[in-house]
């Protein structure tokens, strides 16, 4: 399979899922990015079946509604019971890199928000240690020269991301030169830890609960009970 037809296929795995595990009066969050993209098309055929969405950027919203699935806003709805979302990068542990399409906070607080945090991804984007690819950093904008000479102290090469601001108004840090994060959760502490931060792509301290990975032939399903 190319790269497409993986996230497809992961996408159509995480649908499977949701059906299986959704009951009709619940909601379900919705990541951004490309696989997720794959996700909310394949979602939109069984879209009676849920009760709503809870969006983790407004790009996402506006897709869900262009299908006619209905957006709320998380305070307005009782729970969330499954959570779907690419990632950058997972390991064997489920801990992942997100971030990379800008979405990190709003992210972050849904899978901190969700019963169950399911996670679809590409045969790519497995690694055995996070790092390789930048890790983001959300940062209010007047702290953004502290917050980079923070980083540097630890060890990474921050690179401003230039004509690019999130949802919430803020802006991205991208940190190279961090590979191999020895201890994601660690890092995840050190890195909220610092003032003006307000995200980090570290998805350590609350990883996924289940791994839909796409590979050649198939998709393969990890979850925390089985994980290394």
């Amino acid at each position: 399979m190319t790269q497409d037809q993986q996230k497809q296929a992961a996408a159509q795995a995480a649908v499977d899922h949701v059906l299986k595990k959704l009951d009709f009066d619940s909601y379900l969050g919705v990541g951004t990015g490309s696989t997720c993209n794959y996700f909310i098309d394949l979602l939109a055929q069984h879209k009676g079946r849920i009760a709503g969405t809870v969006a983790s950027s407004e790009a996402t919203a506006e897709r869900l509604r262009g299908h006619g699935i209905p957006v709320e806003d998380l305070n307005s709805v009782r729970d969330v019971q499954i959570y779907v979302d690419g990632a950058d990068e997972a390991n064997p542990h489920l801990e992942l890199i997100k971030g990379g399409g800008g979405a990190l906070t709003r992210e972050k607080i849904l899978a901190a928000a969700a019963g169950s945090f399911v996670c679809i991804v590409d045969a790519g984007k497995r690694v055995d240690h996070l790092g390789r690819f930048p890790l983001p950093i959300e940062v209010i904008p007047m702290a953004r020269g502290y917050v980079a000479r923070q980083l540097i102290k630890l060890g990474g090469e921050p690179v401003y991301r230039e004509n690019f601001v999130t949802d919430n108004g803020n802006v991205i840090l991208d940190i190279h030169g961090l590979h191999p994060i020895g201890s994601p959760r660690a890092l995840e502490e050190k890195l909220n830890n610092i003032t003006g931060v307000v995200c980090n792509g570290l998805f350590a301290l609350r990883p996924a609960d289940l791994l839909l990975s796409a590979h050649a032939n198939g998709v393969e399903t990890l979850s925390s009970e089985t994980r290394n």
